[in-house]
């Protein structure tokens, strides 16, 4: 008889088996067998037979962490506005698995004392590790060598190249963006985006030139920077179309700045996309869904920054081999109708 498909007797079965043989997402997996509403009961039901074919037991490694340690981590932000730290945060929980580690979500503002204060109280709570996350993909300064508990950076690197960092690769990212507006036909293609002092800003602009330059073309004039916010992107649009009423698109370094530019375009009687594409930066549903056309935008891939720091924190806390340096992990491009007519 042919036994069922699955990891062999000399391998534990970890919840990335569980959710394989389901045929559903590792953060879907957890959701079920940790009982959240959000998981359809059919679902729910797949997972828990797979789990119970294959022995598994939930985040094992979580509870072998368990003995002589508190089963918390803290999270520690400086995102006043949570549209970075909350996903990450997100990714980071469904990694810690169900329910078997608790996060202690702590924001610092900005204030250097109070991340000190924060991080002071999240050690009287013995917690077993620390994920720093920034608010802006500049590094920021490490807390230290001396912490008693192991510590990783996500989406802000760290200034102390022996601490671990894993943050969006914004380089890589505009290269995506100008690959996917280059498939979309485009070759007059203009970049307007945010404030020069932040690193994303110039990292975006410098993966669209490099990209734009593997194609043999060159941007429609030189990157226009200013603030990340509609209005900017109203003013650096009617600038644009004066000088350069050919262009074809419009690469924005964020969709606050994407909104500004629909705008202008349809003043003057540009189509979106059939006369002009546009695209934006950091996929924020919150504008990218009311917008009309839909906004394609360059996804982050913050959720899955939070489950990779979680799970590097993971191995440091285990013992595991440790790790240094800054890891970039990919972005994506969620496409919608602001580039390419959609059916």
């Amino acid at each position: 008889m042919t036994p069922p498909a699955g990891p062999s007797r000399s391998h534990t079965a970890t919840l990335t088996d569980v959710a394989r043989l389901a045929g559903v997402s590792v953060a879907t997996a957890s959701k079920a067998l940790n009982g959240r509403s959000q998981v359809r009961a059919e679902t729910r039901q797949r997972v828990v037979e797979a789990a119970e074919r294959l022995s598994f037991r939930p985040n094992q490694l979580a509870r072998g962490l368990l003995a002589g340690r508190t089963g918390t981590v803290g999270l520690l932000t400086s995102d006043l506005e949570g549209r970075f730290g909350i996903p990450i945060l997100m990714g980071a929980e469904d990694a810690f698995g169900a329910g078997e580690v608790a996060v202690f979500l702590c924001d610092a503002r900005g204030d250097a004392i109070r991340e000190q204060h924060h991080v002071r109280a999240l050690l009287g709570r013995r917690v077993d590790g620390l994920i720093v996350v920034g608010s802006r993909t500049d590094p920021r300064p490490s807390l230290g060598r001396e912490l008693p508990v192991p510590v990783v950076y996500a989406y802000a690197p760290s200034d102390d190249p022996a601490d671990l960092s894993i943050v969006p690769d914004n380089v890589d990212a505009g290269r995506i963006a100008v690959q996917h507006l280059l498939t979309c036909g485009r070759t007059r293609i203009a970049h307007i985006s945010g404030d020069p002092g932040y690193l994303a800003a110039r990292d975006r602009a410098d993966g669209a030139r490099a990209a734009l330059a593997d194609a043999g073309l060159a941007l429609v004039d030189e990157p226009r920077f200013g603030a990340w916010s509609e209005g900017w992107g109203r003013a650096a649009t009617a600038l644009l179309l004066d000088r350069h009423p050919d262009v074809d698109a419009v690469l924005c370094g964020s969709d606050q700045i994407a909104r500004g530019v629909m705008d202008v375009l349809r003043e003057r009687g540009q189509r979106v996309p059939e006369d002009v594409a546009v695209m934006g930066f950091d996929n924020w549903r919150v504008l990218t869904s009311g917008s009309r056309p839909l906004l394609t935008s360059v996804d982050m891939n913050l959720e899955q920054v939070g489950r990779a720091a979680a799970q590097a924190l993971f191995g440091a806390i285990a013992g595991g081999a440790p790790r240094s340096g800054v890891e970039t992990l990919p972005c994506r491009v969620a496409i919608r109708g602001s580039t390419a007519p959609l059916s």
